[in-house]
């Protein structure tokens, strides 16, 4: 049998590897693999198809050479369905035209949805969305992404005459606290999309503006009330009104939360835990620098049983004496501070975590960043009061530097006999303190903290002066 070294057909092959690449809103660059034989190619578009080729193509483009490819399309519709083909021709003899060879691509959606402004545009269960005014828009398309990918449409909302040459609509029926994408259309077209995330559930709370008279809200507060402050700073003023801040008295059962994690409002001033038994405090600036004195931040003034006091997701600054005192014979089942930011808290005339006459069944403080503070006192002080030994006391995944940084202090000033010390996940910088040096102070449970700076935390050395 002789070797083919050649091969004759009836027609050319169709050109191969045919791709839309670098696809936009209007326009697309086709490129395809070169035909043995063609001398030109001729590429037609057609428009909301997939493939069919049915009807006439919206653009025709003839005798493309060799040089011209990859082929720009331009003048296309955006968020729309485009079937190409592209045919090898030659130019010398039509009987040897190739087939058609196609392909499929979408153009990308537009994006005329204006910044969402999340201080002012966006609530617990509604949006308020913008775009260019007078914009041809039919619709707006809420969707949901759960943790498993699956998709699913909350809401849509029809834009009506007014909403369109307006530029504006507000979409409802959305849940607190949720991530949604939002979408815009015209018709079927995408004209823009983005994602929001919901605030938290403002349902049966105060909201409280900037201006308002946060220390007479709060001393007037019914059993249970929940304040939700816009951003901007709020003030406990004094009697004498000399532009300096004081303590208001908690009487009932409140919680105090900031409306937007990226603004959070200010409180000047000081909290006197007396009279209430549950105290919450979330997404606030604590700010004690222009205090008529150096009192805690959280100051116990009634004795008796209380809930619990949770201050999380907060930055406390520059108080005085320390950061809590408990000075009566008062039984608090817990007390924690969570994901806060905690400086400039001198510790002059009191330690750190200060419990003298009190009781706390959990005392936990996680997650939290301590620095610039409490460098010559006890970082937690916790007296004997003899009101219980159940005590469980929880500083896990906290960054703490240069507190209790003098000769001689502790870190653990826990005198009381509780049952257990967890101190796990830590990092510890520059500090001169020991754990303790207390015969009464439980031994801690470590595990897995980093320690730099810290040359005295190698042991914890009891009252008479032998380590352990």
């Amino acid at each position: 049998m002789d070797e083919i070294t050649s091969l004759v057909v009836g027609r050319n092959f169709s050109p191969t590897n045919f791709e839309a690449k670098n696809v936009t809103k209007e326009s697309a660059q086709l490129e395809w693999t070169l035909s043995s034989g063609a001398t030109s190619y001729n590429l037609e578009i057609f428009q909301d198809d997939s493939l069919t080729f049915a009807g006439s193509p919206i653009q025709t483009f003839k005798g493309i050479s060799e040089k011209d490819i990859p082929y720009l399309i331009e003048g296309l519709t955006y968020d729309t369905k485009y079937s190409a083909r592209v045919m090898a021709i030659d130019d010398n003899d039509n009987s040897r035209n190739s087939v058609w060879n196609g392909v499929f691509f979408r153009t990308s959606p537009q994006q005329i949805f204006k910044a969402v402004d999340p201080l002012k545009d966006i609530l617990d269960r509604s949006v308020k969305m913008n775009w260019p005014a007078g914009e041809e828009v039919t619709k707006i398309v809420v969707k949901y992404t759960d943790d498993k990918g699956n998709v699913s449409t909350i809401t849509t909302h029809e834009v009506t005459e007014e909403e369109k040459a307006a530029g504006k609509a507000t979409v409802d029926g959305l849940s607190p606290s949720t991530k949604y994408t939002v979408y815009l259309y015209n018709g079927e077209k995408e004209r823009g999309s983005k994602i929001i995330t919901t605030i938290t559930d403002l349902t049966g709370k105060t909201i409280v503006e900037e201006g308002a008279d946060l220390k007479k809200l709060l001393t007037e507060a019914t059993d249970g009330e929940t304040f939700v402050l816009m951003p901007g700073t709020y003030q406990i003023p004094t009697e004498e009104a000399d532009g300096k801040t004081s303590a208001v008295a908690l009487k009932t059962n409140v919680s105090i939360q900031g409306l937007y994690p990226s603004a959070k409002p200010i409180i000047q001033g000081r909290f006197e835990i007396n009279g209430a038994k549950s105290v919450e405090i979330d997404n606030i600036v604590l700010d004690g620098s222009l205090n008529n004195s150096t009192d805690q931040a959280f100051n116990f003034k009634e004795a008796g049983d209380l809930d619990k006091v949770v201050v999380k997701n907060s930055e406390i600054k520059k108080f005085g004496k320390g950061l809590y005192y408990i000075n009566v014979a008062a039984k608090v089942g817990e007390i924690t501070f969570n994901n806060c930011d905690i400086h400039d808290i001198t510790c002059e005339g009191g330690d750190f975590f200060d419990c003298r006459k009190g009781y706390i069944g959990a005392l936990n403080l996680t997650n939290c960043t301590l620095y610039n503070s409490c460098a010559a006192r006890d970082f937690i002080r916790y007296d004997n009061a003899k009101l219980g030994k159940e005590t469980v006391i929880t500083v896990d995944h906290c960054t703490i530097n240069g507190v209790s940084n003098t000769k001689g202090k502790r870190l653990l000033y826990v005198r009381n006999g509780c049952s257990k010390i967890v101190w796990s996940n830590n990092i510890v910088t520059n500090t001169l303190a020991v754990w303790s040096n207390q015969g009464s102070t439980t031994v801690p449970e470590f595990t897995n903290n980093v320690y730099n700076g810290c040359a005295n935390l190698n042991t914890i050395v009891w009252a008479d002066g032998k380590g352990d």
